[in-house]
Parts: C-alpha cells; structure tokens; sequence
C-alpha cells in the first residue's frame, strides 16, 4: 500500500490522480461539468453532478491501479463553494453556489455600512465579500424553501466542496474539514481556530450546520467500502490553493506561489505571524499540522484561465488554450489592446464586486491575435498588483525572491515571460504543475506514512524553467501606467 489517491475537485473539472511512492503521478482521469449561470452575476453548480464526476474519475483510476494499493486519499477543492444538504437524505437542497457567484454584494454593502467589517476582518482574516461562503449560505438559508426551520433543527449540514464529498465517500458518517477551507467561509476564526458564535449570530447561521474542523493532516474517516471496492482512509485535506503551496513545498517564510487555474491566487508564507493586511490583502491559513497553523498572505484574482476559455466558447476567438501564446506572439506590436478581465468584479486589492469586463485601445485592425495577447497580458498585471501590495504588508520580501508557479496556464512561456517581465522577479515553473494534488496527495501520504516529513519533502521540488525578466524598466513603467488607467475607468467606486 505506497500508492496515494488524490482527489483534485476544481471549478470546472473533477480530476482524480494516483501517485506512487516517489509521489510521481501514475494514473490521471478527468471530467468536465456544467456551469450555470442564472442571471448575471450568479455562478452555480450541481453538487450532484460534481460528485458524479468526482466519483467516476476515482473509480476510472482504479481500473488501472488497484485499491488494494491504495494507502490513503488527499482532497483538494475549489475554495468557498457552498453546499447545503439533508443529512438524513445526503441531498443538496440548492445548486451548489461558486466561489464567483456575486448575489450578496447587497448582503456584504449593508453589513460594511453597518460598521462589521472591521470584526469580521479582526478574526477571519477576510475582507466582507460575496466571495467568501458565509454570505452563501445566510442566501440559502433565507431563500430556500423551509431551510432556515430545518437547518435550526439540526436538520441541514453545510459544507465547501471536501465536507461534500467526505460526507458522501464516508456514507454520511463524517462531517468535516480542514481548517484552510474552514479559514474561507467568513466564519472561521483563524486566530483562535474555532467557528466564530458572533459572526454566526450576525449571518444568522446555526453553528449546528457547521462541520469540524480538523488539521490538514488528519483522519478524515474512511471511505464505505461499497464507493470504491475497499474502505480507504482519508488522511489529507486542503482548499486547491493552500494545496498547491504545499505542493510548491512553500515551507518557509517569504515563500511565494501563485496559480493560474481558472482564477489566479498569490499566497506568501508569513510563517506563525498572523499579519494583517493594510492594503487589502487577505489573510489566511497556509496549512495546519500538529494543531499549529502556518499563515499566509493571499492575493485572489477571479479571472485567469477563464478569460481564455471565454475567448474559446464566448467569443469563438481560440480553438484552444494552447494557440493563445503563438496568437500573442503574432499580435500587432503597434497596437495596445488592454483587457481588464472584471467579469465576476475585481478582487485583490481592489474588491469591486459591482466592477465588469473592459477593453481599451481597440482600433479597426484589433482581431483574435491581440485579445489573446491582452487576456494573458491581463494576468500578468493583475498578479503585479497583488505582489505590489504583499510587499507594503511584508517589508522583508526581497525583490529577487522568485514566484514558483503552477496551474494549466503555467504551461504557457508566453504567459510566464511576460509575468517575470512585468513583476521584475524571476519566475519558477517546477517539473511538476500538478502541485495542487501534489500538495494533497503528500498531505495524505506524510500522514499515513508514506512519504517524508517537510524537509525531505522540500528537497525534492525541482525548477523546469526560470524566467528571468528582460523587459527595460522604463517600457516595464510605461505599461503598467496603461493598466493603471484601465483599471481606474474600470472601477465602480
């Protein structure tokens, strides 16, 4: 039993991979799923069918190694989606609302007029926003059917993606999670790690709803033996980004990752102090093992791989993701399209849920090669401005410390030259992007004993490629005054 099984649940695939001993990857399958859309602004799934996906690509794995070599699962999941279900039935009495959805900006406007935010932001580390879960769930439970009268009743469980899927793997057994998806839901304490009873009162959000809370490497119970074919502990839990800053084996202080999945997320390691951002930054749990957090700065961008899957399946500008490099490539250097890529609002730092989608600079001649070339140009940007305001929290971080990278658009050189150009810091792209189920999988593995402690584990991170910035600094200056001025135009306040 050297094998682990990582199950990675993301925004808009299911993916599950089994890794070796060496946690070299062995087995990978995937799945896409539906995202809907039901009036502007709102984002939901069907946790039904995430669980569906999740489970088959599980069960396709197994076909090729066998559960009898699987020592433990690793979960890692999109952040901040909530889920409400029965816990008689195991069923959700809602779609699933994402970690984009922006119904309760009203909800999180009333309570920043109110004066909570700065409570909120005291003990969870959060900023109040729509993004976060406790927003969510407060909706659910004022908007559906009897669900307040049943969650009051003990009736109801809520959960992001992992409690969901733990719930079901375990036959109801267990309702968990770990304290990096509990440090996203707005009610978490991440000070004193514990749900938070005044911020619960305020939402309205019976704690009896609530899963426990457990450390990253845990025991998470054990799956039924009629899911898989063998009961199978699950040992590792960890939101997809604190996962990746494992995997990243961002161990350190002043430690930096950032992903490019379908958003982007820059965490910096800030060790066992909890520092509070003065420029609109979050803060949050990196990881917790042996009853000890680790804290981080993170800075979360919404839009990153999702602007170029709306320029494949909106704009029908991409055949696929892999062109968008040689189009920027061939784009007209006269022209300078910028796209500001607001279309779930702006997150760090400027948390404009109201803000939309913009582009400047169009000229008769602008085509498919220079929106390709402003929409990877877009994350570049965006991840400056993240990295521009973890340097005024964090005065030790060095302006040579490189960005370790991960993440689908990660693959792109054209993407990760521009980053390193524009950010004045070398970017490292590891010989393994699967970091986020890397991360996972070596949480649960660490913890079954099947692969190293920290150390050991940091050792074997290995550079692909550097990206060294070449770009001049008065071009570098130039056009960053450009994004500057979009993102003032784009702003709603």
């Amino acid at each position: 039993m050297t094998h682990i099984l990582a199950l990675d649940q993301g925004t808009t695939s299911s993916r599950t991979i089994v890794f070796d001993a060496d946690l070299c990857p062995v087995a990978t399958a995937q799945a896409e799923f539906t995202q809907h859309y039901p009036t502007s602004g709102w984002v939901e799934h069907d946790a039904e069918e995430i669980w569906t996906t999740q489970l088959a690509t599980a069960r396709s794995v197994l076909d090729k190694v066998s559960a009898a070599e699987i020592a433990a699962i690793g979960i890692t999941n999109q952040r901040e989606t909530t889920v409400i279900w029965d816990r008689e039935t195991g069923r959700p009495i809602h779609n699933a609302i994402v970690w984009q959805d922006r119904r309760t900006a009203d909800t999180c406007a009333a309570l920043k007029a109110a004066g909570h935010e700065k409570m909120v932001t005291e003990r969870t580390g959060l900023l109040l926003d729509p993004y976060f879960s406790a927003t969510k769930v407060k909706w659910l439970l004022d908007n559906v059917g009897d669900a307040r009268e049943r969650a009051e009743a003990g009736k109801l469980a809520f959960g992001t993606i992992d409690s969901f899927l733990i719930w079901r793997l375990t036959g109801g057994r267990e309702h968990v999670t770990d304290a990096t998806n509990a440090a996203r839901t707005m009610l978490y304490d991440i000070r004193n790690g514990r749900w938070d009873p005044d911020i619960c009162a305020l939402l309205g959000v019976p704690m009896s709803l609530l899963p426990e809370v457990k450390d990253s490497a845990a025991d998470f119970g054990t799956t039924d033996a009629s899911v898989l074919g063998a009961e199978i502990p699950i040992r590792g839990v960890a939101g997809d980004q604190q996962a990746a800053t494992v995997g990243q084996a961002c161990f350190q202080p002043g430690m930096l990752k950032s992903t490019y999945g379908t958003g982007c997320f820059a965490l910096l390691n800030t060790g066992t102090e909890m520092v509070t951002s003065k420029n609109r930054l979050l803060t949050t749990i990196a990881y917790q093992l042996d009853g000890k957090p680790t804290y981080a700065l993170e800075g979360s961008i919404f839009i990153a791989g999702a602007g170029v899957q709306w320029l494949r399946d909106a704009m029908k500008m991409v055949s696929h993701a892999g062109v968008t490099g040689a189009m920027a490539r061939a784009a007209d250097p006269e022209q300078n399209v910028v796209l500001v890529p607001a279309f779930t609002g702006l997150g760090a730092p400027y948390w404009d849920p109201e803000a939309r989608g913009a582009v400047f600079g169009l000229t008769r001649n602008t085509g498919p090669n220079e929106f390709a070339r402003a929409m990877l140009e877009a994350v570049g940007y965006q991840t400056h401005d993240l990295l521009q305001a973890m340097k005024a929290d964090w005065k030790d971080l060095p302006d040579d410390t490189a960005l370790r990278v991960d993440g689908g658009m990660a693959a792109s050189d054209y993407t990760m030259r521009f980053l390193a150009d524009i950010l004045a810091r070398p970017v490292d792209r590891p010989t393994t992007l699967e970091t986020t189920a890397k991360g996972a999988a070596w949480l649960a593995g660490m913890k079954a004993g099947v692969y190293p402690d920290r150390e050991t584990f940091a050792k074997s991170w290995a550079v692909e490629h550097r990206f060294e910035p070449m770009m001049a600094a008065g071009t570098r200056t130039q056009r960053l005054e450009v994004w500057k001025d979009a993102i003032r135009r784009t702003l709603t306040s």
